[in-house]
């Protein structure tokens, strides 16, 4: 279900925010998935796209986060813009992007970006960094004079969210927080003690 308005705007206005302030990379965010083994991973990665439905990153469907929100579906997501002090904390499902979604971002990536796609076993292990030169190489020779195509491990997740917190810090550590829920169906909203 599609966040409600304010929940949007709150976000568009912190995103704003925190570009105008010279976040260096203000759409990171710290994915949290669920290990099989029923442990925690986080990383940093990029937010390529927001709607009211959720929020979009690409990744290797293959790597450890790709494995595991194809397994679980379960991920945390957290926006900290230091410049603005502001936090956006997110719980929610993952859903794959459709084919041409991804297809439409893969090919309006930097053509080096490209060939990595191709080139790395990402999460696995590597023997040495000219193990990932060369295969970028063969790669490159491979596709040279023409598109590099989406590979078939490589795709987006859409993090929809059933909770959405807007964290805004104050001196005096009284913070504001203000919680949206999804519950049976229904968004509710809620301001939260510091």
């Amino acid at each position: 279900m599609a966040l409600p308005d304010e929940a949007v705007e709150r976000f568009r206005e912190g995103l704003d925010e925190a570009i105008a302030a010279g976040e260096v990379e203000p759409t990171a965010m710290c994915l949290s998935t669920l290990g099989v083994d029923g442990g925690l991973s986080s990383r940093m990665v990029l937010m390529k796209a927001f709607t009211p439905e959720g929020f979009v990153f690409y990744t290797n469907l293959e790597s450890r986060k790709g494995t595991q929100l194809a397994a679980s579906g379960a991920a945390a997501l957290v926006f900290h813009w230091k410049a603005t002090e502001r936090q956006v904390r997110v719980e929610g499902v993952a859903e794959p992007v459709s084919d041409a979604d991804a297809d439409a971002y893969f090919a309006s990536r930097p053509r080096g970006s490209q060939l990595g796609a191709w080139a790395s076993d990402q999460s696995r292990p590597m023997a040495s960094r000219v193990t990932l030169v060369k295969r970028v190489a063969a790669v490159e020779a491979r596709y040279l004079g023409r598109p590099v195509p989406r590979p078939p491990h490589w795709s987006g997740f859409l993090v929809r969210p059933r909770l959405v917190e807007f964290w805004y810090g104050r001196r005096s550590r009284l913070h504001d927080r203000f919680v949206f829920t999804l519950d049976n169906g229904e968004w509710r909203r809620e301001r939260q003690f510091p």
